[in-house]
């Protein structure tokens, strides 16, 4: 069931009914946060979070504690990590994002790096602890499929660099409950929106869905974090309006639809 949009007077977002991909587990707060500003938010999540089992092998081999950096990619990272392998005591951390960051320090670690601008791995190669990095061992905590800039620079520059795949995306179908609740949404007067926070999320929704109606959403507003992310939704034949935040952390991506939608507001007025 779709969320009854608050009347309160910080109902920035009322009228707008969002769609919202990410992960059920990863979703929650998103969800809060669209209904505190006034949003009917529409859960339709597309990929979930599978653990992958590491050997004792593997969990010694993949101790934080024997290099001399562990990079988070992503807070499923942090959580799969702390689950399974050893609690980093003296290695150095760093964080593809503000969101990892709060995530890692949440559970009592010291972050020593984190980009201050893109949240990406071009971001944390521009950090100046990167630049120089031969002979150094660096551990990257990731889920399976995730971009091989990072490692391939860092091997580029010297450095000796280890994975850590530690959960794996899998796709998720849309029950027909959620089909036909989305369509008779998009059959309504409200503005709907998609949000996605990674290609890989954009690529699910594509596929958890219909044709007709994926192509449907094709031509909707989407909210994407980055450049990047709007060019593979282009690539992918979205003609809807694509509406880029800085970062798919949750307040970045609420801001800017805020923002989004009182410009529009202004200028239908």
């Amino acid at each position: 069931m779709t969320a009854t949009p608050s009347n309160g007077p910080a109902a920035a977002l009322a009228g707008v009914l969002v769609v919202v991909t990410r992960p059920e587990q990863q979703a929650a707060a998103f969800i809060e946060m669209l209904r505190e500003k006034g949003a009917s938010p529409l859960p339709l999540p597309t990929l979930r979070i599978e653990p992958i089992r590491l050997s004792q092998e593997q969990r010694s081999r993949l101790a934080p504690d024997r290099y001399d950096w562990a990079i988070y990619l992503s807070t499923n990272a942090v959580e799969q990590s702390l689950t399974q392998l050893a609690r980093p005591v003296a290695v150095k951390i760093a964080a593809v994002g503000k969101a990892t960051a709060r995530r890692l320090i949440d559970h009592g670690l010291t972050v020593h790096s984190v980009p201050e601008t893109t949240r990406d791995s071009e971001g944390l190669l521009r950090l100046p602890q990167f630049a120089s990095v031969a002979g150094q061992r660096i551990l990257l905590l990731r889920g399976v499929g995730g971009r091989e800039l990072l490692r391939d620079e860092l091997s580029e520059r010297g450095a000796s660099v280890a994975i850590a795949e530690l959960y794996r995306r899998e796709p998720v179908t849309a029950s027909p409950e959620a089909i036909d609740d989305l369509r008779r949404q998009l059959g309504g007067t409200r503005r709907v929106i998609v949000a996605v926070t990674s290609v890989a999320i954009l690529d699910g929704l594509l596929h958890a869905v219909p044709h007709d109606l994926a192509a449907r959403l094709r031509e909707l507003p989407l909210l994407v974090p980055g450049e990047r992310v709007a060019a593979a939704a282009s690539e992918r034949g979205w003609t809807g309006r694509l509406i880029v935040a800085g970062s798919a952390e949750d307040s970045a991506m609420l801001e800017t639809l805020v923002a989004d939608e009182t410009r529009g507001r202004s200028e239908r007025a």
